[in-house]
């Protein structure tokens, strides 16, 4: 009988052990769980700033060429004569 109870006295030490580490590695998950949550937030706010800062960069843009830079006096003839094109087609639709 004396080798049956320290058999038992073992799996329960054994038992104990393994249910402290299931805890803790429940824990652990918990707090990986939460440390992708942030930084799922943080990638969608960059992402977000990203695209703004796009649509920013794309009005400068815009903005200097039609302001006739040296640098981007083709890109301003071309945005004035898409701008002209799109006035004609317009004046065409309320002339029919």
């Amino acid at each position: 009988m004396n080798g049956l109870s320290e058999l038992i006295d073992s799996l329960e030490i054994k038992f104990f052990k393994l249910n402290q580490k299931l805890v803790k590695l429940e824990k652990r998950n918990i707090e990986l769980l939460e440390k992708i949550k942030v930084s799922e937030n943080i990638q969608k706010q960059q992402s977000d700033e990203i695209v703004a800062l796009n649509k920013q960069l794309d009005n400068l843009k815009m903005v200097n060429s039609l302001l006739g830079s040296e640098e981007n006096k083709r890109e301003t003839k071309l945005k004035i004569n898409s701008l002209i094109r799109e006035i004609d087609y317009c004046i065409a639709q309320l002339s029919d």
